[in-house]
């Protein structure tokens, strides 16, 4: 599905070169058979808006809205796994399954940065990234209602996945698990993020301490329990035999 390297130039940092191709772009949008007439005018309209933009001004928006904090943050095991060390093996698993799929990296980016992602997915067959798409799908329901409350355009690029991977997600569960997240864009919740912590040798080492045991959900606030995801159970072997 070519409309699904559209998305991921659209999802990748700013550059003048895509704004150099928005034209061809927006022909691979209008092409494409696979999204309703409104989705494929918002693609269309946002790649359009962005064509008329300074680039240095959209690598500003770019960087405001994608590096400041893990709940919008562009890798997939970010929203997962957090900072455990169970994402190390998970990226192992998953550049596996790109070589399995003769998708060779030439790329400085984590294997799970989803432009990444969508580009391998683009190169698959219909069902295949179809099926890839639903797996992480709750996850893209996550992205975009924090961007459409954070008042991004870039949300109707994932309402548009989650259009192209056909799943059924429970958007009340996520709109309520949003309106509960804190804020994390500003600056001084960034300045917390980043601030020392202090050292603590009374603190339990085991299955009670999240260092050890590696659970996301107090590790990354990002990352919500409540929100089945199964997909990165498929970086396995069995998986590889696809």
């Amino acid at each position: 599905m070519k409309i699904l390297k559209v998305i991921a130039r659209m999802l990748d940092y700013p550059t003048q070169e895509l704004l150099d191709n928005a034209a061809e772009l927006q022909q691979v949008t209008i092409n494409n058979r696979f999204l309703p007439p409104a989705e494929t005018q918002a693609i269309n309209d946002l790649i359009g808006e962005w064509s008329a933009t300074d680039v240095y001004d959209l690598q500003e928006q770019y960087d405001g809205l994608f590096e400041r904090g893990r709940y919008v943050s562009l890798l997939l095991f970010e929203h997962v796994h957090g900072e455990s060390r169970d994402r190390g093996q998970a990226m192992v698993d998953l550049l596996e399954m790109y070589k399995s799929k003769g998708f060779h990296l030439d790329s400085r980016q984590m294997p799970d940065y989803i432009p990444l992602f969508l580009e391998f997915l683009s190169e698959q067959d219909e069902p295949t990234a179809r099926e890839w798409l639903a797996d992480v799908s709750h996850i893209l329901g996550l992205m975009e209602e924090r961007l459409q409350q954070r008042g991004s355009a870039t949300a109707s690029l994932f309402s548009s996945l989650l259009t192209l991977s056909g799943a059924n997600i429970d958007r009340e569960l996520i709109r309520g698990m949003v309106a509960k997240e804190k804020q994390e864009d500003t600056l001084e919740a960034i300045d917390r993020e980043w601030e020392d912590k202090e050292v603590r040798f009374d603190e339990p080492i085991g299955p009670q301490s999240c260092a050890s045991s590696g659970c996301a959900s107090a590790i990354n606030p990002a990352a919500n329990t409540e929100i089945p995801v199964t997909w990165h159970e498929k970086f396995t072997g069995k998986a590889m035999q696809r």
